[in-house]
């Protein structure tokens, strides 16, 4: 398949105070969420400043992305849009539209398969598609990579630096974290299979042997809602009453960079909550602009160039090899992600 740029899909985030309920009213709308909701978690944006990281971090990524594909003979101009805040998506198409683009290959910022994770950026291309209208270009989305060698060993990489900061004797629990969703979306998608398998992955790579778990942050919604459990929190306060865990290192899989949902979660309520229950905590890293991160951006792009073979870290036949139709379909009621 031949194509004539590449355009980076991010979630998007405030980038000053002034920003931040218009953003989080993108987020939440049409969602039903009360203005109580809102200005909570509002606050967690104040705390920051009123800036997410995640903009910041999407044009260290396109930087990175840019030099590695000028260096492997790649000349695809790169776009960037946004779900949620400035760049947005529909005005970042109406420009590839003004530039000449007919076909665009998309690398969402998202590693994995469920509604909001990636049947949801198809959604956001056709919407701007047609608000774009005729001759808008025809992009396609890049598979979820949460197999593919380059996301996994960078993140394994992150787990080896947290745990170097640790004394070598330390009997460590990795805690890998991703956000919880509905299970109404869960049980529709490979969600959970695809972050089990990613963090096993990880696990025997950055530490053979050493014990781990799955949890779950920033669950939003009515409480008698079901999310995926256990949350992140509950987790930590388990662990240290019931096994006597010493020290743990939170690893946010489930994200590529520092939302503030990673600052505010772990680095400020999980960090908290250890160290009234005497757990030493590290954080590793989000694979961000890690170097094998941008490579494996450029292998999946030449996977989707080429045809290719997949590459992919997880047990041969144990989880879908690709998106069929109707997969990820939205659930009954769309969830909260603030």
């Amino acid at each position: 398949m031949t194509y004539d740029a590449l355009l980076i899909l991010s979630f998007g985030g405030p980038e000053g105070p002034d920003d931040v309920m218009p953003f989080l009213e993108n987020v939440t709308r049409g969602r039903d969420v009360p203005r109580e909701r809102l200005l909570e978690v509002a606050e967690h944006y104040h705390h920051l400043g009123g800036v997410s990281p995640i903009n910041a971090q999407v044009r260290a990524l396109i930087a990175a992305l840019e030099q590695e594909l000028r260096a492997h003979g790649c000349a695809l101009p790169i776009y960037w849009g946004n779900r949620n805040w400035n760049p947005m998506l529909a005005p970042t198409v109406a420009q590839m539209k003004a530039d000449g683009v007919q076909h665009a290959l998309a690398f969402v910022t998202s590693a994995w398969g469920s509604y909001s994770a990636c049947r949801q950026y198809r959604e956001d291309i056709a919407r701007a598609q047609e608000t774009v209208g005729e001759g808008a270009p025809r992009i396609d989305k890049i598979r979820p990579y949460f197999d593919h060698p380059g996301f996994l060993e960078a993140q394994a990489d992150r787990v080896r630096e947290a745990l170097a900061t640790l004394p070598q004797a330390t009997d460590v629990r990795l805690m890998f974290t991703a956000h919880s969703i509905p299970t109404s979306m869960a049980t529709t998608s490979a969600y959970e299979a695809q972050l089990r398998e990613a963090s096993r992955i990880v696990a025997a790579m950055a530490a053979p042997g050493a014990p781990w778990s799955l949890v779950y942050q920033s669950r939003s919604g009515p409480p008698q809602v079901p999310w995926l459990e256990p949350d992140v929190l509950d987790a930590l306060t388990v662990h240290a009453a019931e096994h006597g865990t010493q020290a743990v290192v939170l690893v946010p899989i489930g994200f590529t960079s520092d939302h503030v949902e990673v600052i505010w979660d772990l680095d400020h309520e999980a960090t908290q909550r250890a160290g009234a229950l005497g757990i030493t905590l590290v954080r590793a890293g989000t694979v961000g602009t890690h170097p094998t991160f941008v490579r494996g951006i450029r292998e999946l792009i030449e996977e989707s160039t080429t045809s290719g073979p997949r590459r992919s870290l997880a047990t041969p036949g144990a989880l879908p090899a690709t998106c069929t139709p109707g997969c990820c379909p939205p659930p009954a009621a769309r969830p909260t992600r603030a």
